[in-house]
């Protein structure tokens, strides 16, 4: 369902974007170049007007069916997602603990790695020389 919906949204943009390049720029030249009116002959189908009313149309409608599809697959895409919690991204089954220490999960979730951290000794600093080491050049 998700593929087909795509599919088509592509094609609606491939649309949507040749029906903008068709339409008549503010300045007057269209892609007939030169500020022609781009047909004429079948009774006022495809005059300036006519042709600007047909591509304004089908502008809205192609603009409407984007939308729509746009929404459509953000719905499904948010359908089967569900609310998690950021301290439950990684756990998995509680595992016993020794006597005196809290049980822990499987994989280590955040919580479970801020408690080692905690639990871990503090890393011993190397002691500072008594006076300050100086290169010596030769």
């Amino acid at each position: 369902m998700q593929a087909v919906l795509i599919v088509v949204h592509l094609l609606i943009v491939l649309a949507l974007i040749g029906v903008v390049l068709l339409q008549r720029s503010e300045g007057g030249l269209g892609l007939g170049g030169g500020g022609s009116s781009g047909g004429g002959g079948v009774g006022g189908f495809l005059t300036g007007r006519g042709q600007a009313n047909a591509l304004t149309r089908a502008t809205a409608i192609l603009a409407a069916a984007f939308f729509a599809t746009s929404l459509a697959l953000g719905i499904l895409a948010h359908r089967g997602t569900a609310p998690r919690s950021i301290f439950e991204q990684n756990s998995g089954p509680a595992t016993p603990a020794a006597p005196g220490q809290p049980a822990t999960t499987g994989q280590g979730g955040v919580l479970d790695e801020l408690q080692r951290q905690q639990q871990a000794p503090a890393p011993i600093a190397p002691a500072a020389p008594a006076s300050p080491q100086v290169p010596q050049s030769r």
